[in-house]
């Protein structure tokens, strides 16, 4: 909290500085507040049983192969700033967010997740899916293959199979 009233203070420094239209100003309150959370990530956590079902996101079964030299470009460009350019969850942004992103490489969770549930948690973002809320959706960044070539590299990445 005392991070966010830091942060206000100096939003409202460049405003009065710039001159910012009073709506911007509001709009960066509202964002600077509603962050990530200011749960614990204990509170935030919830066991896999209690993760809801996914509406509506059909996934077509992972397979390695799809993985291409694109699918690891996308992961490096638009992936590695939260969860590590080789997927241990401890890229740039990690130290940052309230919910530490997921280690990719740990077989352990990832084996317990569908590939249908990482599909949806990438497409739809991590709070659709009752996951962290700082996991973005980038179901309008990428197309439904491109996304399931994701699920595919995760999948190479811990060496693992889906649920």
């Amino acid at each position: 909290m005392m991070n966010q009233l830091m942060i206000l203070r100096k939003v409202a420094g460049i405003a009065k500085g710039f001159r910012i239209l009073p709506e911007v100003t509001v709009l960066l309150v509202f964002v600077v507040l509603s962050g990530c959370g200011s749960e614990s990530p204990t509170q935030q956590a919830k066991s896999p049983e209690m993760v809801p079902a996914i509406p509506n996101v059909p996934a077509p079964a992972a397979d390695v192969s799809q993985v291409t030299e694109e699918t690891r470009q996308v992961y490096q460009w638009y992936c590695t700033q939260c969860h590590g350019e080789e997927g241990h969850g401890n890229g740039v942004n990690a130290p940052h967010l309230v919910v530490p992103p997921r280690d990719h490489t740990k077989a352990g969770y990832l084996e317990t997740r569908s590939d249908e549930q990482l599909f949806g948690a990438i497409k739809l973002g991590g709070l659709a899916v009752g996951r962290a809320p700082c996991m973005p959706a980038w179901g309008h960044t990428f197309d439904d293959k491109t996304i399931q070539s994701l699920v595919s590299y995760i999948r190479e990445l811990c060496d693992c199979q889906a649920l």
